[in-house]
Order: C-alpha cells, then sequence, then structure tokens
C-alpha cells in the first residue's frame, strides 16, 4: 500500500459516512444477486488508500452480489476538499467517497453526507470507540471507520545495543532513562524531536485528558493554558531537551527520517511508512531498524496517540443510496476489513481484527494504542487552526525556548481565536 494516504493524514485525518440500511422487502429483494443489474456505483477513494489486492477482491464480491458495477476513480490529494466541496453541490456527485476523520464534522454540518446510523447497528456494531468518535456528529452516524494509523517509536537497534540496552521501554519513564543511556554511552543523538512535531504534541495532550479548546458562550476559544495541556507540553519538552533538532521547525524540515537514515541517532517519533523513507535514503540501515508503542505512564497504558485514518461516506445527494450500502456492508465486513489490515499495514476498525496485523512490526506497534487515541477538536472551526502558520506550533517552540505555559499559550491566543472564530 502506497504511503501518500499516511503523509497526508499527519495533516489532517480522513473520514466519511455511509447510508442506512433499509429493511423493507422491496429493498431485501433489491440487494439481492442482479437487484441492480445495469447501475454503476461511483466511489472515490485517494491516491494510496486501496491496495490491489483489496480493491480486485471488493470490486468482485460487491458486482456479483448486486449485479452492478462498480467505478473507482483515484483522487490526488492536492485540491481533494475543494473538489469534493463542489462535487457535492453538483447533481451527481460520487456515491461513495473517502474523507479525512478530522473532516467530518465540517461536511456533516452542511449536510453534505448522509445519516448512517442504521448501518452502525449491523456491520458497525462493534466498532473500536475511538476509531468511530469521529463518526458521530451531534448524537447521529455521519461516518464508518475504514482505517486509521498512528505513530510509533521507530528506533535504531545497533545504536540501542551499543549503548547496553536490551529490551524496548515499558514505560514513558523507562523511555527516558534509555534515551540518556544513548547519550552518555554512544556518540548518538538519542532521539531526534523537533520543537514542532504537533501531533505527537496532540497525542500527549490526548493521554492526559485535555482539550485543546473550550466552549466560551456560543463560540470556541484556546484552552492552552489547562493545566492538563501544560503537562503534556511539559512532557514533550523532557525529549525535546534531549534532541538537537531545531525547536522552530517540523518532522518535515527536514524530513526526520533522512537525519534517522545517516545512523546517529537512537530514535525518532513518526509514522510507519517514515521508516521506507529512511530505507530509500541509506538501505544499509533496514537491517537495524525497529519499532515500539510509544510507551504511557504506566506499562498498563501507552501513551496518547493522534489517530488519522479514512473512512466512507455517501453523498446525501446520490440517487443510489441502498446500492451505496451495499457496497459498505461488504466493503467493511469482518472479511474484507481484515483483509484490507493484512495487505495495507493499518489498524481496522475493530480491535478483533487486529489479529491480521500479526507480521508487521510497525503495525503491531502501533495497534496496542489505538483504544486510547483520539484526534484533533471535531469541530468545523478547527480547519483554519492547522493552516501555516500554525499558532499550536508557535505556542510549543515558545515553551521549548523557555517561556512558561501561560506565557507561550496567551502569546498566540489572539491569533488561535481569530482562527477559531472563522466562518466555515
Amino acid at each position: 500500500m502506497k504511503r501518500k494516504l499516511i503523509a497526508a493524514i499527519g495533516v489532517a485525518g480522513m473520514l466519511v459516512s455511509i447510508a442506512a440500511c433499509g429493511s423493507d422487502d422491496s429493498d431485501d429483494k433489491k440487494a439481492g444477486a442482479d437487484g441492480f443489474k445495469g447501475e454503476t456505483l461511483t466511489l472515490w477513494a485517494m491516491d494510496g488508500s486501496t491496495p490491489a489486492g483489496w480493491t480486485k477482491d471488493v470490486k468482485a464480491a460487491f458486482e456479483k452480489k448486486t449485479g452492478a458495477k462498480l467505478k473507482l476513480e483515484v483522487q490526488q490529494w492536492n485540491g481533494i476538499q475543494q473538489k469534493l466541496t463542489t462535487a457535492l453541490s453538483e447533481e451527481n456527485p460520487p456515491d461513495v467517497f473517502e474523507i479525512g476523520n478530522t473532516q467530518t464534522a465540517a461536511y456533516a454540518k452542511t449536510g453534505g453526507l448522509a445519516d448512517l446510523s442504521d448501518l452502525k447497528e449491523g456491520v458497525g456494531a462493534d466498532w473500536t470507540e475511538s476509531i468511530n468518535k469521529s463518526s458521530v456528529v451531534d448524537g447521529k452516524q455521519y461516518a464508518a471507520p475504514w482505517f486509521v494509523l498512528n505513530r510509533v517509536v521507530i528506533y535504531n537497534k545497533k545504536v540501542w545495543a551499543d549503548a547496553g540496552i536490551k529490551d524496548t521501554p515499558k514505560t514513558r519513564a523507562e523511555f527516558l532513562k534509555d534515551l540518556k543511556q544513548i547519550g552518555s554511552k554512544t556518540e548518538a543523538e538519542p532521539i531526534y524531536l523537533p520543537g514542532q512535531n504537533w501531533y505527537h504534541f496532540v497525542g500527549l495532550t490526548i493521554g492526559e485528558g485535555a482539550e485543546l479548546v473550550k466552549k466560551d458562550g456560543d463560540k470556541y476559544v484556546s484552552n492552552l493554558t489547562d493545566p492538563k495541556v501544560a503537562k503534556a507540553m511539559k512532557t514533550y519538552k523532557e525529549f525535546a531537551d534531549l534532541s538537537k533538532a531545531p525547536k522552530n521547525k517540523d518532522e518535515a524540515t527536514p524530513q526526520q527520517a533522512e537525519v534517522f537514515a545517516k545512523g546517529k541517532t537512537g530514535a525518532f517519533i513518526g509514522m510507519s511508512w517514515e521508516a521506507a523513507t529512511a530505507i530509500k535514503a541509506n538501505p544499509k540501515i533496514e537491517k537495524d531498524i525497529g519499532y515500539f508503542t510509544i510507551p504511557g505512564a504506566t506499562a498498563a497504558k501507552p501513551e496518547g496517540v493522534f489517530l488519522g485514518g479514512s473512512n466512507f461516506a455517501v453523498a446525501a445527494t446520490s440517487k443510489k443510496q441502498e446500492l451505496a450500502k451495499e457496497f459498505l456492508k461488504i466493503a467493511l465486513n469482518d472479511k474484507f476489513e481484515g483483509a484490507l489490515a493484512k495487505e495495507g499495514g493499518v489498524i481496522p476498525n475493530k480491535q478483533a481484527l487486529e489479529a491480521q496485523l500479526k507480521g508487521n512490526p510497525a503495525a503491531e506497534a502501533m495497534a496496542p494504542a489505538t483504544a486510547g487515541g483520539g484526534t484533533t477538536p471535531l469541530i468545523p472551526e478547527w480547519a483554519a487552526v492547522e493552516n501555516p502558520p500554525n499558532p499550536i506550533k508557535n505556542y510549543m517552540t515558545a515553551v521549548l525556548n523557555g517561556k512558561s505555559n501561560d506565557d507561550a499559550a496567551k502569546q498566540v491566543e489572539g491569533e488561535l481565536n481569530k482562527r477559531l472564530s472563522q466562518k466555515q
């Protein structure tokens, strides 16, 4: 599976909705073999999201069951939000489409997504709660979770061995201790953690049960002065202080995987696909790469992580609602959801299917943190916050440069509140 999808997830996660299942006799008859013969269902999926084997098998199962044809149209990330917004306002939108999980609320609020609450009761009865949370808007199911990914620790096994470390850490304290040991016993940089790897920071706030925004009357405002946010930032700083990475840059400037590829870094926190970037830069490092779940405060609970993922949605104005439901019931059933996890190395929407990740060390490292993961605030107003220059990144840099949490928070509060007040 290509990793263009996952890279974009680091910028904004993905999600969509699906149409509810009808249960009257006419619907049941039409859903049988050849019930939709002559019809074509249009599916928009993002470049890199649909592994070849999964696509072939789902298409065959769908066409065999319904008699309809499936038309897959692969979309590029660049400009997709505007393209989708335009398509949903026209007479013939894509019937089913992929959308980021953090974007669901915005599309649901504008009426673009079908209410799929009935589908949740069937195929989605045991969806993982943390994965499904962003699908629910105002108490209604406006999306069907497809898959998610999260960050893990990617480490250099040789560096750790040179430092005399024989096992991976199980707690945050052990992780810090190991990194300090690397710093004292080797010439390697213990961890590469730039000051603005802000999706990792979001994960830390999730682990603390913190919220980045709060409601003030009928609007949302900054919540960066919250002690829980401050605690998350303190944890971030403890690790960043062991790194030589720039405090005013993110993980893409320079690409942290390319820094790691030089073989002089103990670890970095990133997406699983970043290991391939490191290997491309230095093929010799492949044998030394390992993965482990980001350790939390206790061994019983991993660190909080940002869940970036994609779901399927049905356009509210699609004229093929029932056919769209049939596709979703097939694509999201345990057989094909498990196959997607196995072939694509992504976290499936049900914990029971995580066994399909066995043998994929990066995916196995992601899985344990999923249940305790979360997202950025699931409000339409959030979209403007992430536009550069992201005020939360500036807040992080200020703290790392010595400002108190409150002073750093107040420094960006005006800009953050301004963005949260922008009309969508």
